[in-house]
């Protein structure tokens, strides 16, 4: 981004009334910059302000102070910092201000901590600020910086399994309560048709020993899938007194049974 100023802006103003150091360097104009300078500020934990068109002079007290000299501001300056810029590995992000142009104009160059660290130059150069100067990272600052972003990926990675899992867990609670009343359905239509089977059942005569049989068949398997559906569904995965119901509809099937006669019975063969 590039912003512009007539004249110093108060940022600009503070900077230049300290020395040279962790977060502020001062250049002679846009061709003294170096992709080691940008890099170095993206590694460090604040970043830092890079002052073009300033001189660092020392007053005759001794103590250090930026003095704006002006320098280029034309396009060529500006596509000379964005060269610089994409030369680093991965691009370092920069911001960049034109200042003072009512009098000497100067740029303002802001480079924030890098959110990709660490920062090279493109030939494999890895760089901090340190006290007024850039240096190279130590191999263990190095590990530490890698350490930490490998973390910060690991753990934005786990949190998002995790928000995926819950979601899943919400879905899956609602199919199984969507599930688990239409069992409850079920078995109360079941008990329905039970009852009706025993209301049948005693109007049978001995003539009907076909439809016993095929009766006696059809309750046999009823039989059977219930226990299947009681040995499926656990207690504690279903209403009370659904489960109370199933167990009461075995065994009225059970009864019913024993109550149709055998189609191989002695009373069959007469």
């Amino acid at each position: 981004m590039q912003r512009e100023y007539r004249g110093l802006s108060r940022r600009t103003q503070q900077l230049l009334n300290m020395a040279e150091g962790p977060r502020v360097d001062f250049k002679r104009d846009a061709s003294g910059i170096k992709s080691r300078d940008l890099v170095a500020f993206a590694n460090s934990i604040h970043g830092g302000t890079i002052l073009i068109g300033v001189d660092e002079l020392t007053s005759v007290d001794g103590v250090q102070r930026g003095q704006v000299v002006g320098c280029a501001v034309d396009d060529n300056a500006r596509l000379t910092l964005v060269n610089k810029a994409t030369d680093c590995y991965p691009t370092v992000e920069i911001e960049l201000y034109v200042e003072n142009l009512a009098s000497k104009p100067m740029l303002r160059l802001e480079i924030p901590p890098g959110i990709h660290k660490p920062y090279c130059t493109q030939y494999g150069d890895y760089a901090i600020r340190g006290d007024g100067r850039n240096r190279a990272l130590l191999p263990d600052e190095l590990l530490a910086i890698f350490m930490e972003r490998e973390s910060e990926q690991f753990l934005a990675r786990f949190q998002d399994a995790v928000s995926r899992l819950e979601q899943q867990l919400v879905h899956m609670r609602h199919l199984l309560s969507s599930g688990m009343l239409d069992v409850s359905e079920h078995i109360s239509e079941l008990d329905t048709q039970l009852s009706r089977t025993t209301s049948r059942l005693g109007q049978l005569t001995d003539s009907n020993k076909k439809r016993s049989r095929n009766l006696l068949q059809i309750l046999e398997q009823s039989r059977d899938a219930v226990s299947l559906l009681e040995t499926h569904l656990r207690p504690e995965d279903e209403p009370h007194s659904d489960h109370e119901l199933l167990l009461d509809i075995q065994q009225k099937l059970v009864r019913l049974i024993d109550e149709i006669p055998d189609s191989n019975s002695p009373a069959d063969s007469d």
